[in-house]
């Protein structure tokens, strides 16, 4: 699914209008008409409402809910943001309908007219929209700070009011919303962690904007979702044997940090890789021989034994587990000297880099790195917003010819041709410590069986989240722990078919 800023949707509106054809007011109706149905379709019905509307097109849509509540018998009360000009076209016409409702409609000219809101109305925000391109001030910051404070759930239509649809808002004065309903397609604010105080929960409604728009108009930004996922996972051929899928070494563990190798090491199996072979330290041997009795182990009592004969290997995960020691930079050079294949880099690879950051110039081209914020920022600097952070992730990607796994709630995947993917799957269960361990095991039992890295990396983190969302719905979030999404796994591609 593409993901569209405030351009892109305005201009899939007019392809709409031209080649369905539909007159604008009446795709403000068609929208309108969405949101009214999700409100009686989830316990709105018989409520009362007050309504906060602009003058722009978002306004329009305010107008038009609170007709279509007005005509069933729900008390309405419209609050018209007053700047003493007209509305666009659209609004000016459905505010002439609702003249001829029982909607009560009451105008807000100045902080005098901003009176207390009943305590059981649930709030309308369709005040801006996502056309703005400044930070709400004046009687409209007041208006918004007087929604917030009265106490109410708010709705917000399209995007809540101040919030802008594709950079930073940071600091700005914007809606608090329970419910965002929006239309079509996601937008980047939505999927940005800064700014999940004022989003709430996103609805998406489909109204129907013609779907020839999306095979003309590209967007660097797209959402995986389970249909891109279905067309990468390939099925298995009647005659397969476990060398068609590829052999994986694991290169992890450390004395005290055994679980993290074998959280690793179980999810790459799970991801059906056809060998494994995990380089451990001699103190983690009998660890992992008892709880992975598929994978098979070289140990040492030093850096070295990792780096011994990694060409026979299709693909290479290192750092779950590692450890912070001193010879991890040495380590890593052996390894990236030996294998130029691309590979997976977590955790304390990852912060051995940081550490070192010439070794970024000698990762093997096209290999995955998949950080948290914390971690991307020790290899990449600070950002002062997610939206900086994002853009920082791209130019890293191009930068150094690497796949970026940015790891949140919306984990972000960077490529090194300049597009950006969003995950759809997952939930705040997963934030709990192994969960990273076990993605690097998917995604580099994935590249072993010869998925190419981007793929590899889409798919691993649609599973993963998946597997995780199917075994909060099993067990709950508070107690989903790390395993719990291994044994998921299985279920997860079950849905693929």
């Amino acid at each position: 699914m593409q993901i569209f800023a405030t351009e892109q949707i305005r201009a899939w509106d007019e392809y709409t209008m031209r080649h369905e054809p539909i007159a604008s007011v009446d795709l403000m109706e068609r929208a309108a008409t969405a949101c009214y149905d999700w409100l009686m379709q989830n316990n709105y019905k018989g409520r009362s409402f007050s309504i906060f509307c602009g003058k722009g097109n978002n306004g329009g849509d305010g107008l038009v809910i609170a007709r279509l509540l007005a005509q069933t018998n729900h008390a309405v009360t419209v609050y018209i943001l007053e700047f003493g000009h007209k509305g666009t076209e659209d609004f000016q016409l459905n505010l002439a309908r609702l003249h001829d409702t029982t909607a009560e409609i009451r105008f807000i000219s100045s902080e005098e007219n901003l009176h207390a809101i009943p305590t059981l109305d649930i709030i309308i925000d369709a005040l801006l929209g996502s056309g703005i391109n400044r930070p709400a001030d004046g009687l409209t910051a007041g208006l918004i700070q007087h929604i917030n404070k009265s106490g109410n759930e708010v709705i917000a239509i399209d995007i809540p009011s101040g919030l802008f649809v594709d950079h930073s808002a940071k600091g700005n004065i914007l809606i608090k919303a329970r419910h965002t309903l929006s239309f079509q397609c996601f937008k980047p604010a939505f999927l940005m962690p800064e700014n999940q105080e004022s989003i709430g929960a996103v609805h998406l409604l489909d109204i129907g904007l013609h779907p020839g728009f999306l095979a003309i108009q590209p967007s660097p930004f797209q959402l995986i979702d389970l249909a891109m996922v279905r067309k990468i996972i390939q099925p298995r051929q009647p005659f397969s044997h476990k060398g068609d899928f590829g052999h994986a070494a694991l290169i992890a563990g450390s004395y005290g940090m055994m679980g993290a190798a074998v959280l690793c090491a179980r999810a790459c199996l799970r991801s059906g890789v056809g060998k494994l072979t995990c380089h451990i330290p001699v103190s983690g041997y009998t660890i992992m021989q008892v709880a992975v009795p598929e994978a098979m182990c070289k140990t040492g009592d030093n850096w070295d034994h990792a780096v011994h004969d990694l060409g026979k290997y299709d693909a290479i995960g290192i750092g779950p587990g590692l450890g912070a020691h001193e010879d991890n930079s040495k380590l890593l050079k052996a390894v990236f000297e030996q294998n130029r294949r691309p590979m997976v880099i977590d955790a304390d690879g990852l912060n051995t880099i940081a550490q070192e950051k010439t070794l970024l110039n000698s990762i093997p081209p096209g290999s995955v790195l998949t950080p948290h914020p914390k971690e991307f920022e020790r290899l990449f600097g600070k950002t002062t917003n997610d939206y900086e952070r994002i853009q920082t992730a791209l130019q890293k990607a191009a930068e150094y010819n690497l796949n970026i796994v940015l790891k949140g709630r919306y984990t972000f995947i960077a490529s090194p041709d300049g597009n950006g993917y969003f995950n759809s799957s997952g939930n705040p269960g997963m934030a709990t410590g192994g969960t990273g361990d076990v993605l690097t095991g998917i995604i580099t039992g994935l590249l072993a069986q010869k998925y190419a890295p981007l793929q590899a990396a889409i798919a691993g983190v649609f599973l993963h989240g998946h597997a995780g969302d199917l075994a909060a719905a099993y067990t709950s979030q508070p107690s989903l722990i790390a395993s719990d999404l291994i044994d998921f796994l299985g279920q997860a591609y079950q849905s693929m078919c």
